[in-house]
């Protein structure tokens, strides 16, 4: 196997070299190179001391804060570059992060410490791939197998459970069997980790091209970050709409839009509130009244307590909120909709929807959401083009036109605001400033 690198990549490696010491790129990038992928950054991992590689680059721009764990990072050309000492990790106490480190002369050693062993490989132009534990076997078996003692490894650091299963998503690899059973049994060590890093390890999983796979799958591991999934598993809708229990009915809707963040935990989490608000009819149909503000409720205190930013859990609590809500495939109501939720929204929702109906049974109603949905994409998108009126700035007045017709700053002023907005919306009144102070004046609004 041969690694194009970048120039300022292969220039750290000929310097290190040079003066002496061994180093390869390492890790995720060339694990990427191997399944024929292009990294996305690179680490580099030589027998230089951190003192040793900082007077290598000196002279270069140089941050030097992880030099007791082995780290310098060089910025040639502006290039951020990690450059790591063969090294051994001490005791994990935290289940995070090694209490201490020593530097070893063995590359070999420096790999033995990594999680995985598609992670545990490293590529110099000097010798090639070093791959000492088979990860270029497993990449071609498709499959996540831990270096060494799976157990040992997760007992290090609980997040490499979640980086397990996010790795299968992402790569679309299975998971070796010893290794799924220690990250089982050692899940309820993941309350150790941080909930901002179990945040970031759910954005990437949730996109996975395999993730409806690996949410199926590996519902315990992910239940122990988000317990609220437990029930959904394997609970019968006992309705005809539907062939799948709730969670296979979300893991088939996320799936189905696209691989965004918001819009695949949204849709991962539409249903959560169905288990607490099921009933069955007289009939043994099941019901579900009031899932979807249950669900909000549910996924915004999920979502604060994984830390998430305020914008995101706003608006996936809202999608999640609205996404039963029916909106009428006629210009009115869309325009309507346009004004109350904003163009972004209103797309976003319309995608939650798609989704949604197309993890249902099918059949005529069915076919029947699914044109309603194109026909409001279709009236919202000629909305947009047309430059319809759906909200305040799009009004052919303002406040200082409402102040110049006699209106004084305040809550008034907004109110008469509103209430043309709501006049255009509805086809009342062209959206021209002569017929927009006309209508306050005929309405005595």
């Amino acid at each position: 196997m041969t690694m194009q690198l970048p120039d300022y990549v292969n220039t750290a490696l000929r310097r290190l070299e040079e003066a002496g010491f061994a180093a390869y790129v390492v890790g995720g990038c060339v694990r990427d190179a191997v399944m024929g992928r292009t990294p996305g950054d690179y680490d580099v991992t030589t027998a230089a001391l951190p003192e040793q590689t900082a007077a290598v680059f000196a002279g270069e721009r140089l941050i030097e804060t992880g030099m007791r764990h082995g780290t310098v990072t060089v910025l040639p050309d502006g290039h951020p570059l990690e450059i790591t000492t063969f090294r051994v990790d001490g005791a994990y106490s935290d289940a995070r992060h090694p209490d201490a480190v020593t530097f070893t002369p063995s590359l070999t050693e420096d790999l033995a410490r990594r999680d995985f062993t598609v992670n545990a490989m490293a590529w110099s132009p000097r010798t090639g791939l070093v791959d000492p534990f088979g990860g270029a076997a497993d990449i071609e078996a498709r499959t996540i197998r831990c270096v060494g003692d799976p157990a040992a490894r997760f007992r290090e650091d609980a997040l490499r459970i979640l980086r397990c299963v996010r790795f299968a998503s992402v790569l679309g690899f299975t998971i070796d069997p010893a290794t799924a059973a220690a990250a089982r049994e050692q899940r309820e060590a993941l309350s150790r980790i941080s909930a901002e890093r179990v945040a970031e390890e759910l954005r990437k999983l949730v996109c996975g091209p395999d993730m409806r796979r690996v949410v199926l799958t590996e519902t315990d591991i992910l239940g122990a970050v988000i317990p609220e999934i437990l029930p959904m598993r394997g609970f019968d809708q006992r309705n005809k709409h539907h062939v799948y229990d709730v969670l296979e009915h979300c893991a088939a809707a996320c799936e189905a839009v696209p691989a965004e963040p918001v819009l695949r935990l949204a849709a991962l989490l539409h249903d959560v509130g169905k288990p607490p608000c099921f009933f069955t009819d007289a009939d043994g149909v099941g019901h579900f009244y009031g899932h979807a503000e249950r669900g909000a409720e549910m996924t915004d205190a999920i979502l604060r307590r994984l830390r998430f930013d305020n914008a995101s859990r706003e608006r996936i609590t809202a999608l999640v909120r609205r996404h039963d809500m029916r909106i009428e495939p006629t210009e009115q109501a869309v325009l309507r909709a346009l004004r109350r939720f904003g163009a972004e929204f209103f797309f976003q929702l319309l995608e939650i929807k798609r989704a949604d109906t197309l993890a249902h049974a099918p059949g005529p109603k069915l076919t029947e959401r699914m044109e309603r949905y194109a026909a409001l994409q279709a009236l919202a998108r000629d909305a947009i083009a047309r430059e319809a009126c759906f909200s305040l700035r799009d009004l052919a007045v303002d406040g200082n036109d409402l102040i110049a017709a006699g209106y004084a700053p305040g809550p008034a002023l907004g109110a008469a605001l509103d209430a043309l907005l709501d006049a255009v919306t509805d086809g009342a009144v062209p959206n021209e400033k002569a017929a927009l102070l006309g209508y306050l004046r005929e309405h005595q609004i």
